[in-house]
């Protein structure tokens, strides 16, 4: 395990300094924006704990030996979907209350504009994460590796970046 953890965190690390890049880029958009820069972290952190869930469930079903890798099967339908709803209703949320605590900041956000960049971005970003997922678990299972030990990292730094590039990509159309 410690054989295939080490070079696949490696490379995780550097996508991360990536991200970390793209984070510097925005920052003076984030610093005039508080309700902003509060759905970076919950954006990011919630994407993984979807990614995290997805794999469990897929990596639970592959070793029941119900898993197959489909869009005619129920079973990835169904948990597609329940993270996909999942998803958008916890990304209304988070916009709702980025942009109460922003406007307590002093923030100008108005809520549409609030609420319209977490939903959008949400959505896309529970889109991205059903589907690296998908191909997470599947590509781990044929390459030999226990999907229960390198999906949800390779899911979650994966959504951290991917998460930050939507975000900001949907903050440019909107603002």
């Amino acid at each position: 395990m410690v054989m295939t953890m080490v070079p696949l965190l490696a490379a995780l690390s550097i996508l991360q300094m990536v991200s970390g890049s793209v984070l510097e880029a925005f920052e003076q958009v984030l610093l005039t924006n508080p309700a902003l820069l509060i759905l970076v972290p919950v954006q990011i952190g919630t994407a993984g704990n979807l990614g995290s869930i997805m794999c469990s469930r897929l990596s639970t079903q592959l070793h029941l030996g119900t898993f197959e890798l489909a869009l005619d099967n129920p079973e990835v339908r169904s948990n597609s979907g329940a993270v996909l709803g999942l998803g958008i209703t916890v990304f209304a949320l988070v916009g709702i209350a980025a942009w109460a605590i922003g406007r307590a900041l002093g923030g100008t956000l108005s809520l549409v504009e609030v609420l319209t960049i977490s939903l959008v971005s949400g959505t896309l970003l529970a889109v991205f994460v059903i589907v690296v997922s998908l191909v997470a678990v599947s590509t781990s299972y044929r390459l030999g590796y226990n999907p229960d030990d390198t999906t949800i990292p390779v899911v979650t730094n994966v959504c951290d970046i991917t998460g930050v590039l939507i975000l900001f990509a949907v903050i440019s159309v909107v603002l």
